[in-house]
């Protein structure tokens, strides 16, 4: 008898608020999530990834711009010592100009006295310009023998103290306080049997 049969549950298609019943609001697929949570990282790594090429550009403009201004300095500085001593060639130009002259009048006249006195006026402005650019003249004859600026090639008796710088043979030069050349000289030793002071206060 149809009254007989047992009662068929109604399949679950209408929930108590009127909505269906077919589970699209319950808990998400496990496949779903998987596959929202791969887009969120896929995005994450783009970006990540964007912003490395945009850093690995940064570094390189600026590597290339420190190597730039490395090249610079180099070139700058390179061109500063080849031109470093163009302020004291300038100056030893006119020097140049008055030894030519001095020449040509050397070639046009017997008169000795005139020549001496041109070459002694050029020699002094030459030792003008170079004194300008820091160099200095040893002091040497009469002067106290000093083996860091003078170079002793003999010795002589002499009536002076010893170690008195008695003749000079070539000039010596300092370029501010180092020495550029020692001055060649004799310096006198005292006569024999002349008792020398046990110092030199």
């Amino acid at each position: 008898m149809a009254d007989d049969d047992p009662v068929r549950p109604k399949p679950d298609t209408e929930r108590a608020d009127g909505r269906p019943g077919n589970g699209s609001d319950g808990p998400q697929h496990p496949a779903d999530a998987r596959d929202s949570a791969d887009a969120r990282d896929s995005d994450e790594v783009e970006k990540l990834r964007a912003e490395l090429v945009a850093a690995n550009d940064r570094a390189l403009r600026e590597r290339a711009d420190l190597e730039n201004v490395k090249k610079r300095v180099t070139r700058e500085k390179s061109e500063a010592l080849r031109f470093a001593n163009e302020g004291l060639l300038r100056e030893l130009l006119p020097v140049i100009d008055n030894l030519n002259r001095a020449l040509e009048h050397a070639r046009s006249s017997r008169d000795v006295d005139p020549i001496i006195q041109g070459v002694e006026l050029v020699l002094r402005s030459l030792v003008d310009v170079l004194a300008r650019h820091g160099v200095k003249i040893v002091e040497a004859r009469g002067t106290r023998f000093d083996p860091n600026v003078h170079e002793a090639i003999g010795h002589v008796e002499s009536e002076h103290p010893p170690n008195t710088v008695i003749d000079e043979h070539q000039r010596g030069y300092l370029l501010h306080d180092r020495l550029l050349r020692p001055a060649l000289v004799t310096v006198g030793k005292g006569r024999p049997g002349v008792e020398r002071p046990d110092n030199d206060d």
